[in-house]
């Protein structure tokens, strides 16, 4: 059983009892444009409403600083408000699905770390390639089929990464380096010395996670984005299972609250 008929088979068992846990269901782009329409709207009379929230610009592009040189990224640079929200995988076309049709009708801006065998990447491909032409969604290297690097050869490395940057390529027309993040964290001087040599320098970690490569409850997520949605850190999420996708809303009222500004990689680093 490969690693995605693996995942479907957990979900298909589980997920029952983790949707009566939620007590919700998957927002709508409706929904999600709704209620952050009411959380904007002013009590002055005749004034007409925001019809997108009001969420802050990522800063220009003349604050972009260098990347910082060897070592893995983990956090961004600077005592700023920034915040990168990284999601991972893909394994659940309709999670693919409503991330992106979150940051459409949000503004959140997201780097998806894309491992392309899932069909997922080319059933969204309308929907997302406009928010990656724009630069809201950038799309980062999570290998093709999500092995642990260091327990494969150079040669498969290689042809893990270099297969999954043309299918970012063709798919999506982006070059995805120098960001490649390496599945389940895992890598060493070896997998990044092969990475580097394809233009994939910077190992791409965390600092904090929503916790959600596997079934687990909404309430726990929004635990988990309270306690690591903080200021330049870069959190991982992923795009496997369908809870994160009831509570969109209450994502947004960290962010916004704590007066953060999502932003890409590529808004924070000068591409080399």
């Amino acid at each position: 059983m490969d690693r995605r008929q693996f995942l479907w088979t957990l979900a298909t068992a589980t997920l029952s009892g983790a949707a009566t846990l939620a007590g919700a269901t998957a927002c709508s782009s409706t929904s999600i444009g709704a209620a952050t329409a009411v959380a904007d709207e002013t009590t002055t009379a005749g004034q007409t409403p925001p019809s997108t929230p009001v969420l802050l610009p990522p800063p220009p592009l003349s604050a972009r600083v260098p990347l910082p040189g060897g070592g893995a990224l983990t956090a961004l640079p600077g005592d700023g408000n920034l915040l990168a929200l990284t999601v991972d995988d893909g394994v659940n076309s309709e999670v693919v699905r409503l991330y992106t049709q979150f940051s459409k009708d949000s503004g959140v801006r997201l780097t998806y770390f894309v491992n392309g065998q899932y069909a997922s990447w080319t059933d969204n491909a309308a929907l997302l390639r406009p928010l990656v032409e724009s630069g809201q969604i950038q799309l980062g290297n999570h290998t093709w089929s999500h092995p642990d690097l260091t327990t494969v050869s150079k040669q498969q490395v290689s042809d893990e990464l270099t297969r999954n940057a043309n299918f970012l390529r063709t798919t999506y027309g982006v070059n995805a380096a120098p960001y490649f993040r390496p599945p389940y964290g895992k890598h060493n001087a070896t997998t990044d010395s092969v990475a580097a040599q394809l233009g994939y320098t910077v190992p791409t970690l965390w600092y904090g996670s929503l916790s959600d490569s596997s079934l687990i409850t909404e309430d726990y997520i929004v635990s988990m984005a309270n306690q690591y949605f903080t200021p330049n850190a870069i959190v991982i999420g992923h795009l496997n299972y369908l809870p994160v996708t009831h509570v969109y809303q209450q994502l947004l009222d960290v962010i916004r609250t704590r007066n953060l500004r999502t932003v890409t990689l590529d808004d924070v680093f000068i591409k080399p």
